[in-house]
């Protein structure tokens, strides 16, 4: 499996570098390490606003963003140590943060899933998601009982519908393809990067 990074070339325009996921990380790290600015492992809440900021995210949403999920992953990613007020994340722990809905997503890549979603809730257009075949969706894959599962995975996938549906409101397949191997917030950057260059 690859995931898109970014660089420039000689000219300073940005080109797309395919790179294999190291074996000791898997794509959920991969994921959010998009967030770990400076790369040292732990994810601040102005590291997750920076990273907000740079995929095009206005300055009160990326500072809301920045508060919730700091808030909410700090104290799951750091099991036996002392609540920090700094509400860092730690990138090697992750995987005990997220809900159940995401584990498909992040640990293994399973193909028939991925087309299920197409299969059973894209009727409008094949390859992409309009806003209720979203909301049917979640509502179809909800696990009975598991209240903050369906808010985490609800807010997950509208904030995912908001900053990525296209001009006819649609969430298309390569954009959720994205979410899937660890690309997509590259890939939002160098595009928020040319549109700001324009």
């Amino acid at each position: 499996m690859a995931t898109l990074s970014s660089s420039t070339d000689h000219n300073n325009n940005p080109k797309v570098d395919e790179k294999p996921i190291p074996h000791d990380q898997n794509v959920l790290q991969k994921h959010v390490e998009f967030f770990d600015r400076n790369n040292d492992g732990i994810i601040y809440p102005w590291e997750t606003f920076q990273g907000f900021r740079a995929i095009g995210c206005g300055y009160l949403l990326s500072s809301a963003a920045a508060i919730f999920i700091n808030a909410g992953l700090s104290s799951k990613t750091r099991p036996g140590k002392f609540p920090s007020p700094l509400l860092p994340i730690e990138v090697k722990n992750i995987q005990k943060a997220k809900t159940w809905n995401d584990l498909v997503v992040f640990f293994r890549f399973v193909p028939s899933k991925f087309e299920e979603i197409f299969r059973k809730h894209a009727r409008t257009h094949p390859d992409a998601l309009t806003s209720d075949e979203l909301r049917e969706m979640l509502k179809a894959n909800r696990e009975p009982k598991d209240y903050s599962g369906w808010l985490a995975s609800f807010s997950e996938w509208k904030a995912l519908y908001v900053l990525c549906k296209d001009s006819n409101g649609l969430l298309h397949r390569e954009t959720i393809q994205a979410v899937y191997d660890g690309s997509l917030f590259e890939k939002m950057e160098r595009e928020h990067s040319q549109k700001k260059k324009k």
